[in-house]
């Protein structure tokens, strides 16, 4: 009897699976076209000089070796860091600021929080269109209200010193949102006992905060500081609808200097190195920062 029903038992499992996977492989294979085929095809053309027309001419480890002496990649690498800079801490404390205003009891709290949102899932060229809108010198509505309050006219997007200032704010009024869900999320996980045994002890409100809610906190700080990092490094869509990369290329991103010596200068074996060297600096960032939250927590017990 046990004979007759394991074979049974093994087509049926055998049947289950083929079932499975006729489900899932037409998913499976898109994703595989779409990222693991491209991948492979961009390593290959970082080591040869394509036009994207002509036979493709293999260089070697030159198209890396250019990219140690290339003075606009540095330019674009700097301004890439300095809106790093700018944007992750600031993205960081907005996010934690607002998460805990919202993780009050007050009327239409709901109403607050899908507001807070709605800027996340605008799109880029409609971010773009209100940057210009209020940051523009001539006719923007920042400096119209400056006028009125008879403070001086700034060069905002025109201004190569103010205008990555300005892609920073805007970059947080749309991703702000995103850390302010994640820290929201997070406040509501934070065991009330341990705030209530701090308040017993005669911790204030700011200090039960900081030394009880942010260390709680700490492995959402770390997702979210990967996360960030990893999005301002990859700044494209709101330089492109802006600035392109003005004024005197001062907002001129790694992204955009890479789309912009292939699709302008079809140099695409070259964009492919500078596109695989970005890749190595962002999994390199993503590891250090994992090892280095484990190491703080080893070190804090």
């Amino acid at each position: 009897m046990k004979t007759q029903v394991a074979p049974a038992r093994r087509r049926r499992n055998v049947r289950q699976s083929v079932e499975g996977w006729t489900f899932v492989s037409p998913a499976m294979l898109l994703v595989l076209g779409l990222s693991i085929f491209p991948a492979i095809w961009a390593l290959v053309l970082s080591f040869q000089e394509w036009n994207g027309f002509s036979d493709p001419v293999n260089v070697g480890l030159d198209n890396y070796k250019e990219m140690l002496t290339d003075a606009d990649l540095g330019a674009a690498v700097t301004h890439t860091i300095v809106y790093t800079a700018l944007f992750v801490p600031a993205s960081l404390l907005l996010g934690m600021f607002l998460a805990t205003l919202l993780n009050r009891k007050i009327v239409l709290v709901g109403v607050y929080r899908t507001a807070i949102f709605l800027p996340f899932v605008a799109s880029a060229a409609a971010t773009g269109i209100l940057t210009t809108y209020l940051f523009n010198p001539q006719f923007g509505m920042v400096n119209n209200v400056f006028r009125v309050l008879g403070l001086p006219q700034q060069g905002w997007l025109e201004d190569p010193n103010q205008a990555m200032v300005v892609i920073t704010i805007m970059s947080l009024w749309g991703q702000a949102a995103f850390t302010t869900v994640i820290y929201l999320a997070a406040l509501q996980d934070v065991p009330p006992e341990l705030l209530e045994a701090s308040r017993i002890d005669g911790a204030s409100k700011w200090q039960s905060f900081w030394h009880v809610t942010v260390p709680q906190l700490a492995p959402v700080t770390v997702f979210v500081a990967i996360w960030q990092t990893i999005q301002a490094i990859q700044l494209f869509d709101l330089v492109y609808t802006t600035t392109r990369g003005g004024p005197l290329n001062a907002t001129e991103t790694i992204v955009y200097y890479l789309w912009k010596t292939a699709f302008k200068g079809l140099e695409l074996g070259y964009a492919s190195a500078i596109a695989y060297g970005l890749f190595a600096v962002t999994l390199l960032i993503t590891i250090g920062v994992v090892v280095y939250s484990r190491r703080s927590k080893v070190s804090a017990f």
